[in-house]
Order: structure tokens, then C-alpha cells, then sequence
């Protein structure tokens, strides 16, 4: 009987632990796993997931899509991006639209924000200039594989 509540326990410890989700940002004090810098803007951080579970965090959008050269692309489960318009909000990278205007810096200089929406992020570009990307436009500006 405790052997079988035991088996069940790591069984259910084992697949908690490889949850396929967001794992939160802990702001001040998460390093960046690209460029190992502290993660504090809650604009501009990102994070991919693995489909084992294990999250990779970011300071940056930019460093997140470096990061993407250098590994196998068919196992990432998520790829989650900070909404410029809500800080610290992860959004779906792959659903958002991204911003890169000289009047909007990020913390890796190369002035890209994500937006939830085409709408507000035309609304944005509108009043600071720049040029608006899809995910697939951003993977060839970044020559992602």
C-alpha cells in the first residue's frame, strides 16, 4: 500500500514538474539565458518553452530570437513575448506583432517591442515611426532557421 501511494506520488511529481507552460519572471533577480544579463524590464522580457517543460527566459525579445539560431526550433512548445502595452503580460510570440522604432529602446538595442495586437501596435508605430513584423518576418530578420 505505501509502496503504490509512493509510485502514484512521483508520478504525479514527475508530471507537474514537466508542465508545457509559462513559468513566471522573477524581475531583479532572473538572468537572461542568452546574454546572462538580470531580467528587470517587464516590457520587453521573453521566454521559450520547451515541449519537455523547461523554460528558457530572456531580457530581451532579441536575445530570445539569437538564442533560436542555436537550437532545434521543432522542440519549442511556446515562444512567449512581454506586451509592450501591459508589462510583465506574456503574450504568444507567434501571434503578436512587433514593433522596431528608434523611439522605443530595448534593453539589447535593437529598439524591438512586441504588441498583442496589429491594431495597437500600428497605433504605436503610428506616433514613433518604425517598421511592423509578423513572427515569420521576424524569424527572417533574425535569419532563424
Amino acid at each position: 500500500m505505501i509502496n503504490r501511494f509512493i509510485f502514484v506520488s512521483l508520478v504525479l511529481f514527475i508530471c507537474a514538474s514537466c508542465e508545457v507552460s509559462p513559468k513566471p519572471i522573477n524581475y531583479g533577480s532572473d538572468g537572461c539565458h542568452f546574454c546572462s544579463m538580470t531580467i528587470v524590464d517587464k516590457q520587453h522580457a521573453a521566454q521559450i518553452v520547451t515541449k519537455k517543460g523547461k523554460a528558457f527566459k530572456f531580457d530581451a525579445v532579441e536575445c530570445m530570437m539569437n538564442h533560436l539560431k542555436d537550437v532545434d526550433t521543432a522542440s519549442i512548445a511556446l515562444y512567449m513575448v512581454n506586451n509592450l502595452q501591459e508589462p510583465g503580460e506574456l503574450i504568444d510570440a507567434q501571434k503578436a506583432t512587433f514593433l522596431i522604432s528608434k523611439e522605443i529602446p530595448s534593453p539589447m538595442g535593437e529598439y524591438l517591442s512586441a504588441f498583442k495586437s496589429r491594431v495597437e501596435a500600428e497605433n504605436i508605430e503610428t506616433e514613433n515611426n518604425g517598421k511592423l513584423y509578423s513572427w515569420n518576418e521576424l524569424l527572417t530578420r533574425f535569419k532563424v532557421h
